[in-house]
């Protein structure tokens, strides 16, 4: 079982409710997303592991047992090339969960028209494969929710 990490502070809402089919279809895999206050902020890594990639809008962390979870800072901001990120961790970087990889503005993503909903996906897994899931309001570095199945074998991506 992996445990995950709230990576931004904000109200946990369902990735159904993520307005990118993307997400909201679970196509990447299952999870839950965060609705983050509209200030500056850290967005953390949700486990332990590799900073496999490494995008100022995204970033995946990959564990020990092979498991990638996946946070993406908003819809639609890798339009945004950059700008109002800073990536504060480097990839390929071993991260401890709960360690700040990129600080970013929800406010200013969102005054661009963009959603600043965060998803936060554990890679590949099935749609049984978390839970439970946090409701309400999170901080930073709270449980987000439970992966509870073995997920595929990226330990050689680690």
């Amino acid at each position: 079982m992996t445990t995950v990490l709230a990576p931004v502070d904000g109200a946990v809402v369902p990735l159904s409710a993520v307005p990118d089919p993307v997400f909201s279809q679970a196509m990447v895999g299952p999870g839950a997303a965060i609705d983050p206050p509209r200030r500056p902020g850290r967005a953390l890594a949700p486990i332990a592991g590799r900073l496999v990639k490494l995008h100022p809008h995204a970033y995946v962390v990959v564990g020990g047992d092979g498991r990638g979870v996946l946070v993406h800072l908003g819809i639609d901001t890798v339009q945004l090339k950059g700008a109002g990120f800073e990536l504060l961790a480097t990839e390929g970087e071993m991260v401890r969960a709960g360690q700040p990889v990129v600080a970013w503005d929800p406010g200013m993503v969102e005054a661009g028209g963009r959603s600043p909903l965060c998803p936060v996906v554990a890679l590949d897994a099935t749609s049984g494969a978390v839970g439970p899931v946090a409701e309400g309001e999170v901080r930073a570095g709270d449980e987000l929710f439970q992966w509870t199945e073995t997920g595929p074998d990226r330990s050689r991506d680690v």
